[in-house]
């Protein structure tokens, strides 16, 4: 009976630590899904997984040019912090538009192949898709985007387009890698 009980015990215990993990999730967007310590669910925010004094999250502090800038300073999480409390998010930045795909159920917006959008988000770290437009030689993105649900993520594809380091909205003093 005791040999029974210790592979039960020991079945449950990795049962139970591939159910919780400890592992921190890698540096970038995210949006709470949970809350974590005084941050509510539904927030956009940087995951930073290895800060000093500790893991922290980093909250936008203004937009500009459909990009969040985050705040330089942040709040490290609290011990008992669950990494399934953040949904990863793809980076902000330009994107072609692999597949048809629609805003949202009610197909408002249509957004076809191969069309160059810029993807943002909004405080509550919900997508927003800029349409560029091209006007006298020069493309130019719109302040306001329309809001598409996730499953839009895997219809697009993103660019590779050089960016000046000076334009990165990361919070300063945090590596790029």
């Amino acid at each position: 009976m005791g040999l029974a009980t210790s592979a039960l015990t020991i079945r449950m215990t990795a049962a139970y630590h591939s159910a919780v993990t400890t592992e921190l999730p890698p540096c970038g967007l995210y949006r709470t899904i949970k809350p974590i310590g005084d941050v509510e669910a539904g927030r956009l925010v940087y995951f930073h997984n290895h800060g000093n004094p500790g893991p922290g999250l980093y909250f936008p502090e203004r937009w500009t040019h459909n990009r969040a800038y985050f705040s330089e300073s942040g709040m490290t999480v609290p011990d008992d912090f669950d990494p399934r409390a953040l949904r990863p998010l793809p980076a902000e930045g330009f994107y072609r538009v692999k597949s048809e795909f629609y805003c949202c159920e009610k197909q408002c917006v249509r957004f076809e192949p191969d069309a160059l959008v810029q993807l943002g988000y909004n405080g509550s770290g919900k997508a927003l898709v800029f349409t560029p437009e091209l006007a006298g030689g020069v493309i130019t993105v719109p302040e306001r985007g329309t809001f598409v649900d996730d499953a839009a993520f895997g219809n697009l594809v993103l660019l590779k387009l050089p960016e000046r380091r000076d334009d990165i909205a990361l919070p300063r003093g945090i590596m790029i890698h």
